[in-house]
């Protein structure tokens, strides 16, 4: 093609290659679709012919270095239904032009890197991959009900407003990652809304200035991939893994992209709700969310060695009320969190899920929690006996003015640590429980004083025993001898003066014991109040 002049055309162009020419210098929408639904669509097989084909060649030479646009006009390339053959190659090229390119087919992979883009729309289009590391743009990146088999390269690269993905339809490349996003920042929004993932969505290091919402998507993880790989994700307001609603005749949601979509407190009529089904690993280690991370009945199904991972992330609200996982483990270990709002239903059981130096200051559940389930929670977290989630627990119970609540979890704490003693200390733990509750239910050693000296009471009642020293005694009180030897350490002016012989001497020594074994439980059980307090 030789240069053209200011108004003239490159030789050699088709005739769909000079209509999209025209098109560009007067900023107007180059349509070629055939009216027909069917021919029309970019994803069924039928072939889009030479009139409807432009070469990817004219289209990188009409945004690279474009001829002006006419007077009082935009230059903007705006292509419908349009076929591009070839690849389009822009790499290392900065676009100053608005691009759209609606209903269009790809015959090539779309390259993209280190391209600076003012915006960038494609918009149900069909590609067989966008490679696009380092991407600039000033303003917006939509690749909205997109299919691209072969997966999306976004590796470091810079969105200037919003990326929306909505509905896309992103097969694994030859790693076996649908969206590589690894260093990606995006300035306001990232939506990815409904779309469906056949590979990782690798998101390592990401930065997200608004919200990443990935409601009502479908994502699955390769072998040897995770579903979703993002450690280190830095969103400034809110992670949503939760549910979108759609149309219940189309299946598609009711604001069309590139706009996104409204969420309602309430379904509009003839919609439904579509959960986050995740299928595969999930990696959110070390993440950052502002705001909430939420996981409003999503579904996790995992394998047995896969991972549910929210190790070390920092968030004001937990928000767990996702379907039970039946297999796999939800990790929570050494989390951070404000306010957990969860659902009993929702944590798994025995050995999924390990929560170890997982902190968080208040309790918000949906529904009814009670503590015996609580206590299971704990318990499921602690395959082998661990102080620091009962202690945890307790702490918020008594901050949120729960004190029974609080004093129930750490007695659980003490049943469970018996467990892990020898013989002889869990016979003590057994005295002590039974006793006084290892002192956390205090009012039951008085019961048991009382009862004892009842019953050492009526029994001395019925023995008068002889003076040690016949000058040298105080008057005999069966009541009062009986209180003194249960009470250890006070003297009440009755035991040293009398002499018990035979099973008196006996009973005498059972007495003393047991008021040993009384102070002793109820001195450990205020030790634990006061180290408390």
């Amino acid at each position: 093609m030789t240069e053209p002049h200011d108004g003239d055309f490159p030789d050699g162009l088709s005739a769909a290659e000079l209509g999209m020419w025209q098109a560009f210098r007067n900023g107007s929408t180059y349509d070629l679709r055939a009216r027909d639904p069917a021919r029309d669509d970019p994803f069924a097989p039928l072939a889009w012919g030479p009139e409807r084909s432009v070469d990817g060649r004219v289209v990188a030479r009409l945004l690279l270095s474009g001829p002006p646009p006419r007077p009082g006009r935009v230059a903007a390339l705006k292509l419908r239904g349009v076929r591009i053959t070839g690849t389009l190659d822009l790499a290392g090229g900065r676009v100053s032009p608005y691009v759209e390119m609606t209903g269009c087919r790809f015959e090539n992979e779309v390259v993209l890197p280190e391209c600076h883009f003012t915006t960038l729309r494609i918009v149900g289009c069909a590609m067989p991959r966008l490679e696009a590391a380092r991407l600039r743009t000033e303003g917006d990146l939509h690749l909205p009900r997109c299919r691209i088999p072969r997966g999306i390269r976004l590796t470091d690269a810079q969105i200037g407003t919003d990326l929306l993905i909505n509905q896309i339809e992103i097969g694994p490349d030859r790693g076996g990652r649908a969206l590589a996003g690894d260093g990606l920042a995006v300035a306001q929004d990232l939506q990815a809304e409904l779309i469906e993932a056949r590979g990782e969505l690798s998101l390592r290091g990401a930065k997200v200035g608004g919200s990443l919402s990935l409601r009502g998507s479908r994502l699955r993880g390769r072998e040897g991939r995770r579903a979703l790989n993002a450690p280190q994700l830095s969103v400034e307001r809110t992670l949503y893994m939760s549910e979108a609603w759609v149309s219940v005749e189309t299946g598609i949601q009711g604001t069309t992209p590139p706009y996104g979509i409204v969420m309602a407190s309430t379904p509009a009529s003839g919609t439904r709700s579509q959960f986050l089904d995740c299928r595969g690993g999930v990696r959110l280690d070390d993440g950052r969310f502002g705001d909430a991370v939420d996981l409003h009945k999503a579904r996790f199904v995992m394998a047995r060695h896969e991972e549910l991972s929210l190790r070390r992330i920092v968030t004001p609200e937990l928000r767990f009320n996702a379907e039970r996982p039946e297999e796999g483990r939800v990790v929570l270990n050494g989390a951070k969190v404000v306010t957990l709002i969860d659902v009993s239903s929702s944590w798994p059981g025995p050995g999924g899920l390990a929560m170890g130096g997982f902190v968080y200051e208040n309790l918000v559940p949906y529904g009814h929690f009670p503590l015996s389930r609580r206590l299971e929670w704990v318990a499921a977290a602690t395959p082998e006996y661990v102080p620091e989630p009962y202690e945890r627990l307790a702490t918020v119970l008594r901050n949120c003015g729960e004190d029974a609540d609080a004093r129930e979890v750490l007695l659980a704490k003490q049943r469970r640590r018996r467990e892990t003693l020898p013989p002889a200390g869990k016979l003590w733990g057994f005295i002590q429980d039974w006793t006084v509750a290892y002192g956390y239910r205090p009012g039951r050693a008085a019961v048991w004083m009382a009862l004892l000296w009842a019953a050492g009471a009526m029994a001395f009642a019925q023995h008068v025993p002889a003076a040690i020293k016949q000058d040298e005694h105080p008057q005999w009180n069966p009541a009062l001898y009986a209180l003194d030897l249960l009470i250890p350490v006070i003297n009440l002016g009755q035991d040293g003066y009398w002499r018990m012989e035979d099973g008196w001497q006996w009973a005498a020594a059972v007495l003393v014991l047991l008021g040993w074994i009384l102070a002793t439980t109820v001195a450990a059980g205020a030790s634990r109040l006061l180290r408390r307090g």
